[in-house]
């Protein structure tokens, strides 16, 4: 009789094939949890997207009104990062500048400009505006579909700006918001343009936080350029790898200062304090726990809590 060879063939046993497939459907559920998420990550930054043409008609609406009551004119150079039905005022997300050329208004005081402003659009704005809000830095208009969009008072200086100092009701030393733009877009390309969806999740988790743990805009997109300038080649860049090595090194860069590459201020983050004073540690062990909420999700392959750490629509 011939030499004994198993009937499974290439010498398999049946234990050796029952393990082959238990390892090629662990692959594929992996595979498919992986492909589910990101997908839904990806469906969720589709609806953060904002109606273009909408928005440069309302911005030239704007801008006749504040021109014709020669308040000043409209610097549209900085693109804003207002997500849908998420607030934040402050200068990473202003949707444009209003330069101040009219006398009285460049010699006003911040809150006295702001407040100018908002007068003015809430006499001339359309009927589609629900509600016009003075903040510390920002007037943001808030259209009844949800969507905003901020002016920021800016008075040219040089190549710079001074700007609302917030909650200081004072002007800024001169600005640089290009400095800060130019380094966000190289880490964003140098990561093949991944960098700024992931900010826009991260924030939109990030205001789910109790408000003594929440961060401004900037603050978020400043920790973001720390954390991915140097993200490791071996890893994917898909959006659920990025955002959970955001909040996984988050949680150590913020517990320290940011330097502001505007000279906004010295630091982006100074309403948190020194460094790893107990408002940085409160926020620091925020985001660790949204991190190991992820990583746990991962491991248990749950679409669901990752759905409930993305949280509501």
């Amino acid at each position: 009789m011939g030499g004994g060879g198993s009937v499974f063939g290439g010498g398999y046993t049946p234990d050796k094939y029952k393990e082959i497939i238990q390892k090629t459907r662990m692959e594929t559920r992996d595979a498919q949890f992986e492909t589910t998420v990101n997908d839904m990550i990806n469906e969720r930054l589709s609806e953060y997207q904002r109606d273009t043409e909408k928005t440069q008609e309302r911005l030239i609406e704007v801008k006749e009104i504040l021109e014709e009551e020669e308040i000043g004119t409209i610097d549209m150079r900085f693109g804003g990062s207002v997500m849908k039905h998420t607030y934040v005022d402050g200068l990473s997300d202003v949707d444009v500048l209003v330069l101040l050329n009219k006398t009285e208004l460049s010699e006003a005081s911040p809150h006295e400009a702001l407040e100018y402003i908002a007068e003015r659009l809430g006499e001339e704005g359309g009927s589609d505006i629900e509600e016009i809000h003075v903040g510390d830095m920002a007037v943001t208009i808030i259209y009844t579909d949800g969507q905003e969009i901020q002016l920021l008072p800016a008075i040219k200086r040089g190549e710079g700006y001074k700007i609302p100092q917030r909650e200081e009701n004072r002007w800024s030393n001169v600005t640089r918001p290009d400095n800060f733009a130019s380094k966000l877009t190289e880490v964003n390309q140098q990561n093949n343009g991944k960098v700024v969806p992931i900010i826009k999740i991260a924030k939109s988790i990030i205001s789910q936080l109790p408000e003594d743990q929440q961060l401004s805009g900037y603050h978020v997109e400043s920790i973001a350029i720390e954390v991915f300038k140097s993200y490791p080649e071996s890893l994917p860049k898909t959006p659920k790898m990025m955002l959970r090595y955001f909040f996984e090194h988050a949680k150590d860069v913020v517990r320290s200062p940011i330097k502001d590459k505007t000279n906004q201020s010295v630091h982006v983050d100074d309403y948190l304090g020194q460094e790893n004073s107990p408002k940085r540690v409160r926020v620091s062990y925020a985001l660790d726990r949204i991190g190991r909420r992820m990583k746990n999700a991962d491991e248990i392959g749950s679409v669901e809590e990752w759905e409930s750490i993305l949280g509501e629509e």
